[in-house]
């Protein structure tokens, strides 16, 4: 006769590494991937210590055992209909069970009844006698009755008996399920941590050959590195890129008798380990501007502690462009703002975590600003791609055709072209030197070039994406003086009178030297010597630069 066995599993301990090999015939794994495997046992995940001693066991299982994989609670979170035959039953099966529960999710309800009725329906097409063993972390949350199962497939004629392993249930949690051990002829057993889940297990599964003796367990051995923390974006989502990932860290402070944080911080950054006492501790999870802060417990310095940080947060992958097609552009900022005085910024790209929410966007290049609201989703990353839209005006000027402006004395502003009601046209930006470069919203303007006593006005259209290079002609030249002492004042007027006599004045300096910029046109200079003043006429020529040397009288 063939022997039929359906293995419900919830938790795996360790040590499950030295349990009986599977009987022969067809067997099902139904595998509990519900959300209470977040659960901790000693410090680690339910569900990292299930993975890891499945796919230890069938690592060493003969290639022609016919095994399937069921599962339920993978996909969906709140369904009780989220049962899957993920791997039917047949040889050689045992790498993709193990891949398919690495990759599987744990979400959702536990409709342990259900799974277990269709287990037995995937086998019934044989007449032969067929075992299911449940070991589970929780009772059946889809309104389902176990009893009334076990009384059911126990009344069907088929040679059929369940054990029934309840793992860290309650005195009244376990008379929920054990009934359908006893309803078919079966055991209820109770194991309240790893080790008598395996003796539990030991005495449940049957099997074809006498279970070898045990080799005996050598000393634990205390780790270097005993902690490794995790965190994840969102419950149950992928690991953290890994572009990010390394900007992780957490920071853990042990807990006092009263239950507060006590004494110095330990920090683990990153994928990197620790190591830390066994205890009671607060841990904070920090990235970038997502933040978690939840108390753990560590185990033994023998067994890895894997605490889980869930930051219910999303990714911001933000590029600033000044027009649509346009490489990323190095000066363009950005600020985001959100709830709880939530800030960051930066330029032109980033790829940043932030709480899940809706957060103010603001980007800013030169006379330009763009705003928008954005919704970052937990465990999503969202990309943006956003067009500040602006166009490049460049500005030289020039003292005559062919002859530039060098240096950077001279002062560039950008006015709008728009007057507002009073006649004024609003400065937009400015600079100083050669080559004055704006980025500018699509619009009209003034260019407003000063050196000096000299100044050019030019007007100018702005189409975003496009460059505009302007030329600012000051019609100006130098005139250089050397002339007395620190002490000695010279003021430059225009050579012609007003009606009322008097002159324009174009600018002053003290000796023994001085120059400035002037409109090409005829001058006087002014030089005071101590008392007695003397003028001398001059002539400024566009292009040109001209030296006067004044002595007193």
């Amino acid at each position: 006769m063939r022997l039929f066995k359906i293995l419900a599993v919830a938790f795996f301990g360790p040590a499950f590494l030295a349990a009986p090999a599977l009987a022969e015939g067809k067997s099902i794994i139904v595998l509990d991937a519900s959300g209470s495997m977040w659960g901790q046992i000693e410090g680690r995940a339910k569900l990292e210590i299930a993975r890891e001693a499945l796919a230890s066991v069938l690592s060493g299982i003969p290639a022609d055992t016919e095994l399937g994989l069921m599962a339920y609670g993978h996909r969906e979170k709140g369904s009780c209909e989220d049962i899957e035959l993920v791997v039917p039953p047949a040889a050689g099966t045992a790498q993709a069970i193990t891949d398919a529960a690495n990759a599987m999710k744990f979400l959702g309800k536990t409709p342990l009844t259900e799974s277990v009725r269709r287990a037995a329906a995937e086998l019934k097409s044989s007449e032969a006698k067929a075992t299911v063993i449940l070991i589970t972390d929780g009772i059946e949350t889809c309104e389902a009755d176990p009893c009334a199962l076990g009384t059911e497939l126990e009344a069907s004629g088929v040679d059929f008996t369940a054990h029934v392993v309840g793992f860290g249930l309650t005195e009244e949690e376990g008379k929920a399920v054990a009934c359908l051990a006893e309803n078919t002829g079966g055991k209820y057993i109770p194991a309240s941590d790893a080790g008598q889940l395996v003796d539990a297990l030991k005495t449940t599964v049957v099997v074809a050959e006498p279970e070898p003796e045990p080799a005996p367990e050598p000393e634990p051995v205390a780790l270097a590195e005993n902690v490794d923390p995790v965190a994840y974006l969102v419950e149950g989502g992928a690991e953290l890129d890994e572009r990010i990932i390394q900007d992780v860290v957490f920071s853990f402070t042990a807990l006092g008798a009263d239950g507060t944080p006590a004494g110095d911080a330990t920090t683990i950054y990153g994928t990197s380990k620790g190591s830390l006492a066994p205890g009671k501790y607060r841990m904070v999870t920090e990235l970038h501007k997502a933040r978690v802060e939840q108390d753990v417990e560590i185990g033994p310095t023998s067994y890895l502690s894997t605490p889980v940080a869930v930051l219910d947060a999303g990714v911001l992958n933000l590029t600033l462009r000044a027009a649509p097609g346009a490489d990323p552009d190095p000066d363009a900022f950005w600020e985001l703002r959100g709830a709880e005085e939530l800030y960051e910024s930066g330029y032109s790209k980033a790829y940043r975590v932030f709480p899940s929410g809706e957060h103010a966007l603001k980007a800013v290049l030169g006379a330009a600003e763009a705003s928008q609201s954005v919704v970052i989703e937990a465990g999503k990353v969202t990309d943006l791609d956003l067009v500040i839209g602006v166009g490049l005006a460049v500005v030289e000027a020039t003292y005559a055709e062919g002859v530039k402006v060098e240096g950077g004395d001279h002062f560039v502003e950008i006015f709008a072209a728009q007057k507002d009601i009073d006649g004024n046209r609003k400065s937009v930006g400015y600079t100083y030197g050669a080559e004055a470069k704006f980025d500018l919203p699509a619009g009209d303007y003034f260019a407003v070039v000063s050196l000096g006593a000299a100044k050019a006005e030019v007007p100018f259209t702005v189409k975003v994406g496009e460059r505009v290079d302007l030329v600012a002609p000051l019609n100006a030249g130098v005139a250089a003086f050397s002339f007395g002492d620190g002490n000695t004042y010279l003021e430059v007027f225009g050579s012609q009178k007003d009606i009322n006599g008097n002159r324009t004045s174009f600018g002053y300096g003290y000796g023994p030297n001085w120059q400035s910029t002037f409109p090409a046109g005829d001058y006087v200079a002014m030089v005071d010597f101590a008392g007695t003043k003397t003028e001398t006429p001059f002539t400024v020529k566009a292009g040109e630069r001209l030296e006067l040397t004044i002595t007193k009288p």
